[in-house]
């Protein structure tokens, strides 16, 4: 695995991390500003900007027709992350989508 590849594995790392943080700092009490500038959204959205300068390394070798499909992998650990850590709702509609993105996103990454 080359270092592109590795960006774009760290990109995708580094926005479900800072996914996951916007949703821990939208919790709690109070309105939209009182969550702008709660410490997990500040990190969160830092996070996010982070997977775009990693994203950015990555497409330097990897075609966008590749990179940004191997992206909705993130998909599949909100929504296991959902599951786990804030009891969302798992059922077979979701794992039967989930296992359609990464058929697709396997696919496209081996093409």
């Amino acid at each position: 695995m080359n270092a592109h590849w590795v960006a774009l594995a760290f990109a995708i790392a580094t926005s479900i991390a800072g996914q996951i943080l916007l949703k821990s700092g939208a919790t709690g009490e109070g309105g939209f500003v009182t969550q702008l500038f709660r410490s997990h959204t500040v990190v969160g959205l830092g996070l996010y900007g982070g997977a775009a300068l990693l994203y950015i390394v990555a497409l330097r070798r990897i075609p966008m027709s590749v990179a940004l499909p191997c992206t909705a992998f993130s998909y599949v650990i909100a929504v296991m992350v959902g599951h786990f850590a804030f009891g969302e709702a798992l059922g077979a509609q979701k794992i039967a989508a989930v296992a359609l993105i990464s058929l697709g996103v396997v696919m496209l990454a081996s093409a």
